[in-house]
């Protein structure tokens, strides 16, 4: 049998059957008997089995009125074919699904089971996807008509009664009520829809008005930003200030330093030569201490033959005076006789001439002395230049020196900033939490663990160490952009922000961050209307973190959703300052470089030097390998450094001995040069006045040379008389001083030393005196210039270092010193022109923050609060509003097919209508008109003469009226599938002729299609002929 059909009913207790088994065949079914006999009984059975309502069967108002008078319940049991192709669930219900409905007074149950009659379902689903499957729609007339149905239809001329078993038979009626029901709903959304949109417009008012007061109040908020940025720069100032300070402090204390080593050892030098002059001298005044007693004696008698000596001597002299004196005199006589004869004869000659040779001879000497001079000036220039060129070279050298020098100091601070960083990606590869705090961040981890019970909730901190990158080439950039964010904690209340702080001021973590944040709140979805509309990725589509409070957090405070990154500095600009994209707060590039734009002005801010990993990198191998080997190339290009400054040291050392050389040599040449200056101009003087010289009267002359002549020869008779007396004293001197020298060579064995080592004795004491002297020269130096300053230095050093603490712990409290540099550093400004510029902004703020009584971070938070709740109003607004007008879209769409498909089945009708008819050899028509919901028939039949159209059917015979009736129903039967289908008392009001046609019509249909097909009716079928597809059952008679 074909999969759906029915081929056993079970009654029990239902209506007036106590017990009823039905066996139906697979094609036509013929069930017959007497009224009251309960043959619509089977059909209503049927109905409420595959679940009608009992209102629907016109027999019952309810379920409990089937119940058989005096029973408690009914029963029914449904055996339906599960066989072939169409099967339902075939291994599980198996070639038979039995259904079965029972009904109490209180209730009823329907039950699925399988061709054993074991239990498979029992929920009304599963019943309604079996009536699916098969398509079993027991309320369609054409399945299942009943008796008031065929009364209704069948035998009615009612237009409209014709036309609502159409729209029922072909289900219009039953899609056309579920899309008007469909319409009115939507109508119904449509207005509430717009009836929350409205709602939100004030609310949108607000929020404007909101957003007008924070534009207003953005320049103030510029204002302290820039009066917070000001302090940061005015207190790194004053370290800065003070690092300068202790930079030339310290350059000025090595430079004394430097003077120790000189000082100490030439004074080392005075105390070794002392020591060795006392020890000489020691040795030697012993040796004269000896000769001195040896020689007594020979002294006493050499002071008497010295004393002979004496007198002879003293003798000889006054004799040698008095002589010298007469030969004094007599000399200056012919002097004077030889220059008044020079005089007279200089006179003459030049009052007679003045000769040519000693005019030529003077100009050849001013000549000679010109030429002199020239070539000294030439040298002198000579020497002066290449002591100019030296001297620059020296300077070059020197600056070269000092360059090298500062490039190595660089260097060296380069290589410990490079170890630290290395000391510190290894402490963060050995636990990564120390990368947002240090060690605080443990002690803080420890303190929160032992005051765990006084939390709400654990907090959650630090951030970045929650938070993934999804590609480590963004490490840097996002550090530079979430900042001291990373390092923050987030509590869920204030109590707990309360307890917290109290752990971390346990530990000493001042300044921790502490973010109140809900965390029960799903993470947050942002509308692509939202975001900046540019292809490179968002800092928040780079993050991710398996904590939706983490991410919210990162939105809400560090706006993520609006910073973008870009590779290079080039895409950066043209991102941040090209394009004008909404929605977008600043731009960072891969190397940690901030851009951004404000009130037209553009911004950038370059990247932190110090910085070569983002804290947030996993690749930290790598960055430390990186590092160590610029550490290793930059000692090396260090070390070659430290050999070119040591060439040079030894350059400019060589050109310092050269320098003094020349200096030497152009000073000697200088002052050669001014000797010749001062000859030459004594020369011309000399020869200026040889022409001005005039003739003298020599008269005079020649008589005073006459009266010293006489005087001469007086004179030479005086000075005879007393060399006759030197002559005498002369000869006792030569006979004494022959015996002194005779006594004098006779002790010279013992006495010919002691001259010499009172001598050396003598010198020794002097040396000793002189490097004593040396040495306290140079005790003083080094006390007075060299110690005193050090100390000095040393004391203001040290006030300077205690002072550069104090400040810059004091500007560490205020920020960190990346931020200022970050900020382009204080180059440029001094303290005074700092302190000037906050004074006046500060003024310009207090006058601008009495002009409003809310903060703009107040007035912020209020218009996110309230954009994020506008934001998801509109866009659960906007999704009702897509749903609907999804909704009315396909409900139009499905309008217009149902409208297509009722035009079809129009004209299907009349074409089915036509074939049944055409077995008589009648044609005919059906009219439906949907607008006014009426079915005509029109009827042309082949024995009129006329071929007039009828077009009431009561103007037909009964039985051409039973059969044009019975061809519209067959042809609503064509256009409808089921597996079954059933008529009750469908022959009711024809006559014998009528029904058998009709009979043999029906058959033949039903035999045809080839479904199966239920006839009840109270008449007698015999008529009928019998076959293999034909079943023929008798219900038995009612008792009495």
């Amino acid at each position: 049998m074909a999969a759906g059909t029915i081929s056993r009913i079970r009654l029990e207790n239902f209506m007036c059957h106590s017990s009823l088994h039905i066996e139906l065949g697979e094609h036509v079914n013929f069930i017959t008997g007497q009224n009251g006999s309960g043959k619509s009984a089977i059909l209503t059975a049927l109905c409420v089995a595959f679940g009608c309502r009992a209102k629907n069967t016109q027999r019952a108002a309810s379920l409990k009125d089937f119940i058989k008078t005096g029973c408690s319940y009914a029963s029914i049991l449904v055996d339906i074919n599960n066989h072939g192709e169409d099967a339902f669930k075939h291994e599980v219900f198996g070639n038979v699904i039995i259904l079965e409905r029972r009904i109490t007074e209180s209730s009823s149950s329907t039950v699925l089971k399988d061709q054993h009659g074991r239990k498979v379902a029992h929920r009304k689903d599963d019943l309604v996807e079996i009536i699916e499957h098969f398509n079993i729609d027991v309320e369609n007339p054409c399945v299942i008509m009943s008796q008031d149905k065929s009364r209704e239809f069948l035998h009615s001329g009612n237009d409209k009664d014709k036309f609502m078993f159409f729209f029922k038979a072909t289900l219009l009626q039953q899609v056309n009520d579920l899309l008007g029901s469909i319409r009115k709903n939507l109508n119904v959304a449509d207005s509430i829809v717009e009836e929350l949109e409205r709602s939100i417009m004030p609310v949108l008012k607000e929020l404007d008005d909101i957003q007008d007061k924070i534009k207003n109040m953005e320049h103030i908020e510029e204002i302290a930003h820039e009066i917070e940025n000001l302090k940061k720069k005015l207190a790194w100032a004053w370290v800065y200030d003070v690092d300068k300070k202790i930079g030339e402090q310290t350059e000025k204390l090595e430079k004394l330093r430097e003077r120790i080593p000189a000082c100490q050892e030439r004074i080392d030098r005075n105390t070794a030569i002392i020591e060795e002059l006392r020890k000489e001298f020691i040795v030697k005044k012993e040796n004269v201490r000896s000769f001195l007693e040896k020689t007594q004696e020979v002294r006493r008698m050499k002071e008497k033959m010295q004393h002979d000596i004496h007198e002879a001597v003293k003798l000889k002299m006054d004799l040698e005076k008095e002589h010298a004196r007469g030969m004094q005199v007599l000399n200056k006589m012919n002097t004077r006789v030889r220059q008044l004869e020079a005089q007279v004869h200089e006179f003459q000659l030049k009052h007679m001439q003045q000769t040519q040779a000693e005019v030529f001879q003077v100009e050849d000497s001013i000549w000679e002395l010109q030429q002199e001079i020239n070539s000294a000036n030439l040298s002198a220039t000579r020497l002066s230049e290449e002591e100019k060129k030296l001297s620059e070279e020296l300077q070059d050298i020197i600056k070269s020196i000092s360059d090298i020098g500062k490039e190595i100091d660089e260097d060296g601070r380069r290589i410990n900033q490079l170890k630290s960083q290395i000391e510190d990606l290894r402490r963060r590869q050995h636990d990564k939490l120390t990368a947002f705090g240090g060690d605080r961040v443990q002690s803080l981890y420890r303190s929160i663990e032992r005051h765990h019970s006084r939390f709400k909730c654990p907090p959650i901190g630090p951030i970045g160490y929650h938070v993934q990158l999804a590609s480590n080439c963004w490490s840097l950039a996002v550090d530079c952009a979430l900042g001291r964010l990373l390092d923050a904690f987030i509590v869920s209340c204030h109590k707990d922000s309360l307890v917290l702080r109290e752990c971390a001021k346990e530990v000493k973590y001042h300044n921790l961050q502490i973010i109140i944040y809900d965390f029960s709140k799903p993470r947050l979805v942002i509308p692509n209307h939202l975001l900046p509309s540019t292809t490179h990725p968002t800092i928040l589509s780079v993050i991710h973190s398996e904590n939706p409070t983490i991410l919210n957090v990162l939105v809400d405070q560090g706006h993520t959703e609006r910073q973008v990154l870009v590779q290079d500095y080039e895409a950066g600009k043209s991102v941040a300052f090209d394009k004008r994209i909404r929605n977008l707060k600043e731009v960072y590039t891969s190397d940690g470089s901030k851009m951004f734009y404000r009130a037209s002005v553009e911004t950038i801010l370059p990247p932190n030097r110090k910085w070569r990993a983002g804290r947030l990198c996993t690749s930290l191998g790598e960055k430390i390998i990186e590092i160590e080997n610029e550490t290793a190339e930059i000692k090396k290009i260090n070390s070659e450094r430290w050999d070119r400054k040591g060439k040079l040291v030894i350059d400019r050392d060589n050109i310092n001995s050269k320098l003094r050389t020349l200096k030497r040599k152009r000073e000697d040449e200088e002052q050669h040069l001014e000797r010749k200056k001062v000859q030459l101009d004594d020369t011309k003087k000399i020869s200026i006045a040889n022409k001005h010289d005039t003739a003298v009267d020599t008269s005079e002359l020649e008589a005073e040379m006459m009266q010293v002549k006489e005087d001469i020869g007086n004179k030479e008779l005086v000075l005879e008389k007393i060399n006759l007396k030197l002559t005498d004293a002369l000869r006792e001197e030569n006979d004494k001083r022959a015996s002194y020298k005779n006594f004098i060579e006779s002790a010279h064995a013992e006495m010919g030393s002691i001259s010499d080592a009172e001598h050396e004795l003598q010198l020794v004491e002097e040396k000793i005196n002189d490097a004593q002297q040396d040495k306290a020269h140079y005790e003083g130096v080094m006390e007075r210039k060299v110690l005193a300053p050090i100390k000095m230095a040393e004391s203001e050093l040290t006030d300077l270092q205690q002072l550069h603490q104090e400040y810059f712990e004091k500007a560490s409290r205020i920020c960190a010193e990346n931020e200022v540099e970050a900020l382009g550093g204080v180059g440029g400004s001094t303290l005074e022109q700092l302190s000037d510029r906050i004074n006046k902004l500060n003024k310009k703020f207090q006058q601008e923050s009495r002009r409003y009584t809310e903060t703009i971070d107040d007035l912020r938070a209020l218009h996110d609060k309230k954009e994020r709740k506008i934001l998801r109003k509109q866009q659960m607004y906007a999704g009702f509003r897509g749903k609907l007008n999804a909704c009315q879209k396909a409900l139009d769409l499905r309008w217009r097919k149902f409208q297509r498909n009722a035009g079809l089945l129009k004209r299907q009708l009349t074409w089915l209508f036509n074939e049944h008819l055409g077995k008589k050899g009648i044609s005919g028509h059906i009219n439906v008109d949907y607008k006014n919901e009426v079915l005509s028939v029109e009827l042309t039949m082949p024995q009129d003469a006329s071929r007039d159209t009828v077009r009431d059917t009561r103007g037909l015979s009964g039985g051409e009226r039973s059969f044009s009736t019975l061809c519209f129903t067959l042809a609503l039967h064509g256009m409808t599938e089921a597996p079954f289908r059933a008529m009750d008392e469908f022959d009711v009001f024809m006559d014998a002729v009528s029904r058998k046609i009709s009979l043999d019509t029906l058959v033949d249909f039903a035999v045809a299609q080839g479904s199966q097909w239920i006839f009840i009716t109270p008449h007698d079928i015999s008529m009928v002929k019998a076959g293999d597809r034909i079943k023929k059952q008798q219900m038995a008679a009612p008792r009495g």
